[in-house]
């Protein structure tokens, strides 16, 4: 009989008390894929109840855990402090918002098992329609997106994508330097220097507004640019 590998499911949250529920129920509802999931949030310095509300539904959950910052620090540091507390065969985030519908996880664990544990499944929002609320953001996402393939070879439509099955022994190969949203480039850019596959598959996308709580700005793309340029000739130590 084979063992089950098994899902770390990493949710970074800051002020989410909105939405961080309806977020960790949606997780505590997945119709199985043939993957073991665990589950752990990171309050990264909420001042809004959110790690209380993530706590409560936590508790006696099994393979539930959550961990907190006295400040908040950025969702690169609330995914590296979850990765040191993880085991598991693959790792994804989840975005403490509702723009990522947990609902497309299975899928991504389904195309990781067929892969057989070896490639990163990312979810790309641009495989098919989906809402995007600000033009100038989805516009720039596709830019860098481009520039991203024509520097690393590559033939991805989504670098920024918040959904990335990766095999964890990948990832802890990374050694995750980024502090905010930085992560995403990051990620995409050390697995390819690793030659690691990376497989596309559609899934659902709808985005907050700035008066939602949407958190990323224009700036960050220049900073993701610049990522991308730092990562390209990267080799794990």
């Amino acid at each position: 009989m084979s063992v089950r590998k098994r899902l770390v499911i990493i949710v970074p949250a800051h002020n989410e008390s909105r939405t961080i529920g309806t977020i960790l129920n949606k997780l505590s509802v997945l119709p199985d894929a043939g993957m073991d999931r665990d589950v752990i949030v990171v309050d990264d310095g909420s001042t809004d109840g959110t790690a209380e509300i993530a706590a409560n539904f936590a508790s006696g959950r099994s393979g539930w855990q959550v961990l907190r910052h006295a400040r908040n620090q950025g969702k690169g540091a609330a995914v590296r402090t979850a990765l040191a507390a993880a085991t598991g065969d693959a790792v994804i985030i989840q975005d403490a918002d509702l723009e990522y519908d947990p609902a497309d996880i299975p899928k991504l664990e389904r195309a990781y098992l067929e892969s057989g544990g070896s490639a990163a499944i990312f979810g790309s929002r641009n495989l098919h329609k989906n809402d995007y609320a600000h033009f100038s953001y989805y516009l720039g996402g596709r830019l860098i997106t481009l520039f991203g393939n024509l520097l690393y070879g590559l033939k991805l439509t989504d670098i920024f994508t918040g959904y990335k099955l990766v095999p964890m022994d990948r990832m802890r190969q990374i050694g995750l330097g980024a502090v905010g949203f930085e992560f995403c480039p990051e990620v995409t850019a050390k697995l390819t220097r690793l030659g690691v596959a990376i497989r596309e598959i559609p899934i659902g996308y709808h985005a907050r507004t700035f008066a939602e709580g949407k958190q990323i700005r224009a700036r960050d793309g220049w900073i993701s640019l610049k990522t991308l340029v730092r990562y390209r000739f990267w080799r794990p130590r």
